[in-house]
């Protein structure tokens, strides 16, 4: 056999193995390679103060749970004070934490007027912010014809503008320090787009346009790491209440969750990304992830397929049938 020949097989086997690899991957081949190699959360993430928004439920309860072992200091916003306050006392269970090293802060994302008085707290409270994490947001499941233009005012309001706005707040005093983290839980969604998410798309692909324009403006403060971070389906109430048609009518019941990516899971790959200073990452299970890949690199090959999905994700929708379970639900991969 050549030399040549044994090099060809090599190569023909290296892209099987990789190929494997990102069948079985649930993020993109950075974030693949920042858990195997990078920087562990345990080692970067401790002695900080992380302020998270939407923490009273899915991925910022999960976040504060997780963060919590790694002995920061925390800042829990939402609007829900009383659900804050039991996130609050599940966290210091794990003993890593006094009471006075966790501030519940109510926040409503939607009044920005009072951004810049909760900064103010967060500052007197614990004198910096190290990691802001905006994770608060809703998502949407109605027809474009059948939904009030209010929603989509709401929703911009909520995922996009109060996240600007809490951003704008926290970043002089990061300026100042010359370093910092804001980390932004974007979605998938804001990468690709879905029937009976308009909206919620919108205000997504928003997010991301502002945060990669914001990141080149930082350009000479490289002690600052914007992240934005796009999870595929997750476990959580984010279906449950979702806007529906009107805005103050929510879909009140989540559906079949099995299919979909655990939350501390998500999370964890979460922290991974904060502690590795990374730009962009996607996290979710096949065949979201592949999806993705493909809008990204074959885009009209995706608007295709996109379209014949779509239509069966629509008729769930009008039979009253999860959205996406009863198609994806074959293909599903659980992480324990």
């Amino acid at each position: 056999m050549t030399w040549g020949l044994l090099l060809a097989v090599f190569a023909l086997l290296l892209l099987v193995v990789q190929l494997l690899r990102f069948l079985r991957a649930d993020g993109d081949l950075s974030l693949m390679w920042a858990e195997w190699q990078g920087r562990r959360p345990e080692w970067e993430l401790t002695d900080m103060v992380v302020w998270v928004t939407g923490a009273s439920s899915g991925i910022g309860e999960e976040l504060a749970y997780q963060l919590s072992k790694l002995g920061v200091s925390l800042v829990l916003s939402a609007r829900r004070a009383n659900e804050l306050e039991r996130v609050k006392r599940k966290c210091l269970e794990n003993d890593n934490l006094k009471e006075k090293d966790i501030l519940v802060l109510p926040l409503d994302l939607t009044n920005t007027n009072s951004h810049e008085v909760a900064t103010k707290a967060v500052l007197q409270e614990f004198g910096k912010i190290d990691i802001l994490v905006n994770n608060g947001g809703r998502s949407q499941r109605s027809l474009l014809l059948d939904t009030n233009l209010d929603v989509y005012k709401e929703l911009m309001d909520l995922n996009y503008l109060g996240t600007v706005s809490l951003t704008k707040c926290v970043l002089p005093h990061m300026i100042e320090r010359k370093q910092g983290k804001i980390v932004t839980i974007n979605s998938l969604m804001g990468v690709m787009s879905a029937p009976l998410a308009s909206g919620y798309c919108a205000s997504k692909h928003a997010l991301r346009g502002f945060f990669n324009g914001l990141r080149t403006e930082l350009a000479t403060y490289p002690g600052i790491t914007i992240s934005t971070i796009y999870p595929g389906p997750v476990q959580s109430n984010i279906v449950k209440n979702a806007f529906t048609e009107e805005v103050r009518k929510s879909v009140g019941c989540e559906g079949d969750q099995s299919f979909k990516m655990a939350t501390s899971r998500c999370v964890r790959l979460i922290l991974i990304t904060m502690a590795n200073d990374l730009k962009e990452v996607w996290i979710s299970d096949q065949p979201f992830l592949l999806m993705t890949y493909l809008g990204q690199y074959m885009p009209t090959f995706m608007l295709w397929l996109s379209s014949k999905l779509g239509k069966r994700r629509i008729e769930n929708f009008k039979n009253g049938v999860d959205a996406d379970s009863s198609y994806f639900k074959p293909l599903k991969k659980k992480h324990e």
